[in-house]
């Protein structure tokens, strides 16, 4: 699916390099309208989300409803002034063959550097023209993969302190939220990659980002990964918030190539202990 000089730029850039890549998957059957509303019906609950596309770059909290159902959304989506993720689609045999393909292809480029992939999981975004989603981070190292209409997708540097404090971090990694706030001034300082069906981004772990839907409906896929480096850098981080709530100033992780072995060990032994959180 991922041609050769695709799989050599991201050679070049993995695991901190946020780059374009290419594909062949913008003609998938799975891919198609219909099925993904399918899916959608399928899901349990907990794994579809789905609200209004109007949406500023910075919103506190989770983003209101607009009273369809999963189904009507993605059937109507260009209409819909909607934005809706399938999650963990991996859950269904047929998509979890395809997602396992995909990795697989990368597979040989990744372990290498950032350890043994774990947690594959897939989600599909279906958006309406011009749908935002809203300023955010996320743990997991992603490729969006753009499969019908285009968006642009502004990234902010992983681990930067400017645009996601270092008690953000670690409140997200002891179950707080992944929305960030948003301020003005940084409108002017991300790297906006505009992709278009048969284009794939990497986003790297963490990296700060929002998405602007072009003028048509848009469908993408993320293949996302855990690596052993993503896992201690998030135990690092979590660790690092219970040593602030016992009054420490600690510092925060190494982005890769640094390892952060020893704070994930410690808090893989604190978090065992009766009343630690």
């Amino acid at each position: 699916m991922f041609p050769t000089n695709s799989k050599a730029d991201f050679a070049a850039s993995y695991p901190e390099g946020a780059h374009k890549l290419k594909h062949g998957l913008d003609q998938h059957p799975l891919m198609d309208l219909e099925m993904l509303a399918q899916l959608g019906e399928l899901l349990p609950e907990s794994s579809i989300e789905y609200n209004r596309g109007d949406l500023p770059v910075g919103v506190e909290g989770k983003p209101g409803a607009t009273g369809l159902t999963i189904g009507e959304t993605i059937r109507n989506i260009a209409k819909a002034n909607s934005w809706a993720v399938l999650k963990n689609i991996e859950q269904e045999a047929s998509y979890r063959r395809l997602l396992e393909e995909l990795l697989d292809e990368l597979r040989p480029l990744i372990e290498p550097r950032t350890g043994r992939m774990m947690k594959l999981q897939g989600f599909i975004f279906i958006s309406s023209p011009h749908a935002v989603t809203p300023y955010h981070f996320d743990p997991e190292h992603n490729i969006l993969l753009q499969l019908r209409g285009s968006k642009t997708m502004t990234i902010f540097p992983a681990g930067s302190s400017r645009y996601a404090a270092d008690t953000v971090h670690e409140q997200y990694h002891l179950g707080g939220a992944r929305e960030l706030k948003w301020q003005e001034e940084f409108a002017e300082e991300g790297m906006p990659f505009s992709i278009a069906p048969g284009e794939a981004l990497y986003v790297p772990v963490m990296s700060p980002h929002h998405v602007k839907n072009g003028p048509e409906p848009s469908i993408s896929f993320s293949i996302t990964w855990r690596s052993e480096w993503s896992f201690a850098e998030a135990d690092a981080r979590a660790l690092n918030g219970l040593l602030r709530k016992w009054g420490f100033d600690p510092k925060p992780p190494k982005r890769w190539p640094g390892r952060n072995t020893a704070k994930a060990i410690a808090w893989r032994v604190l978090r065992r202990l009766p009343g630690v959180d």
